[in-house]
């Protein structure tokens, strides 16, 4: 099963030359103050008004690797394949240049496939980066397995909760706790087994007597 084999590459031993890096993806939209916010003193928190300006949408690709606590953030105007297509060829040549193959963990439905790097770069390039890259799904429903989620879920807590009106904005928000986290070497501990997934999951895995 496809949850199986996903918590088997995540309890596998770290290996640089065969990283596995989570990859997830969000929008948020651009939402600006019609009306200067009153300002904190002593006393009162700070006041926005009610009234709000819609400034379209961006949408956010973020690439983690749990062990060694590194991410990157891409902030995007669409969400097209080249879109994320892109993150993969420099996640191949700048992020992990020494890696012999690069692992992605990524839900079934995702954008960045095959078909994504043969619409975005010439062929000879795009079976290069797939000969570099090996996708590992997650089941439909299975959002709860993707490391990706849960950096993701960080960046949404702690920067994207308010409202941010401008692209160059968010991008600099985005980039600050990148360099934050970094700074922290903020790892992710996954700690759900395929044991523990057989012990509470038992209706969706197989028995067995070995």
């Amino acid at each position: 099963m496809l949850a199986s084999f996903v918590l088997e590459v995540y309890a596998e031993a770290y290996e640089a030359k065969s990283p596995v890096v989570g990859f997830a993806e969000t929008s948020t939209p651009l939402v600006a103050e019609p009306r200067q916010p009153v300002a904190a003193r002593a006393g009162t928190v700070e006041r926005f008004d009610d009234d709000y300006a819609r400034r379209g949408v961006r949408h956010v690709f973020m690439l983690c690797e749990p062990t060694p606590g590194w991410r990157h953030i891409a902030v995007t105007e669409q969400r097209t394949r080249p879109a994320c297509a892109r993150p993969m060829q420099w996640r191949v040549d700048e992020a992990f240049p020494e890696a012999a193959r690069v692992r992605v963990v990524l839900e079934t439905l995702n954008t960045p496939r095959a078909a994504a790097l043969y619409e975005t770069f010439v062929p000879a390039e795009a079976r290069r980066l797939l000969r570099k890259l090996a996708f590992h799904s997650t089941p439909k429903h299975g959002s709860w397995l993707k490391i990706g989620e849960i950096a993701l879920s960080v960046l949404g807590r702690q920067c994207l909760d308010r409202r941010i009106g401008d692209a160059e904005t968010l991008k600099r928000a985005i980039k600050k706790l990148e360099e934050e986290r970094h700074a922290a070497c903020a790892k992710i501990a996954w700690r759900f087994t395929t044991g523990d997934a057989r012990r509470k999951l038992h209706r969706l895995y197989p028995s067995t007597s070995d």
